[in-house]
């Protein structure tokens, strides 16, 4: 669930990125933006963020059930997914929007899979 979770925090650094991205141009450091453009490297951010986290809530429901834990990711996945279709209309100014909305939901859901995580029984 970590490693997942790292993988997509990936897509929150890529998005990060568009808050320097005329001074990246400027100075010649080769970030997603600037080497994928605006648009594709919000939509690739956006799946790098999102596919690790279904695979998160099938990983929860497998391994706990239907549970609270698995629906309240799903809702936070869809808030996310819903505040993504708003950023990629306009991933240069709607990056750091995103940042403080989807990063807050997607940090909210690494928060509940850890409990989750507790919440399960393990012989050790």
């Amino acid at each position: 669930i970590a490693i997942l979770y790292a993988v997509g925090a990936h897509g929150i650094m890529t998005l990060n990125d568009f808050k320097a991205l005329e001074g990246d141009k400027r100075t010649g450091i080769n970030s997603l933006p600037v080497v994928l453009g605006s648009n594709l490297a919000a939509l690739l951010a956006c799946f790098i963020m999102a596919i690790p986290q279904i695979v998160v809530i099938l990983l929860i429901y497998l391994w706990i059930g239907s549970s609270l834990y698995g629906i309240s990711i799903t809702i936070l996945l869809l808030g996310q997914i819903s505040a993504m279709r708003i950023m990629l209309k306009n991933p240069k100014n709607k990056a750091p929007w995103y940042n403080s909305t989807g990063v807050m939901m997607y940090v909210t859901g690494m928060m509940i899979a850890a409990f989750a995580l507790r919440s399960m029984e393990v012989g050790l």
